[in-house]
């Protein structure tokens, strides 16, 4: 997938946000990379360039105090090269933006790693479980 494509999957995924969220990014950069740096890599759990497939760069909005302000934007990046090794097609590499972009977005918003995990392994569990019928 060509650069454009992805970025075009990124701004879709950003409309997609409910307007609440949209409406608390207003001083957050989203950008898309094709892959981390060492300064990204430094620091992270993730296993190598591939690992890691989204970075939030910030002071979450949770430990923001009164004198937070004339600060830089905060940032997050997408990682286009590990996210599309990662999936088979367009429509997994569209799910995968989404997924990512809404776990940098929650730290955006104060939740950590372990509690996104959780998150993340009930919603996992969730959709594994037999349907009724």
């Amino acid at each position: 997938m060509d650069r454009k494509a992805f970025e075009s999957l990124v701004a879709q995924a950003v409309d997609d946000l409910p307007q609440e969220f949209q409406d608390n990014l207003e001083n957050v950069n989203i950008v898309v990379q094709d892959w981390p740096t060492r300064r990204q890599l430094a620091g992270q759990r993730s296993r190598g360039r591939l690992g890691l497939l989204g970075l939030y760069e910030g002071v979450p909005q949770t430990a923001r105090g009164q004198s937070y302000n004339l600060v830089l934007p905060d940032r997050i990046t997408l990682f286009r090269k590990p996210i599309e090794a990662t999936c088979r097609n367009r429509e997994e590499v569209r799910q995968l933006v989404q997924d990512v972009l809404r776990h940098e977005i929650a730290h955006h918003f104060g939740t950590g790693e372990e509690r996104l995990q959780e998150i993340e392994r009930h919603r996992r569990n969730r959709n594994q479980s037999p349907k009724d019928g």
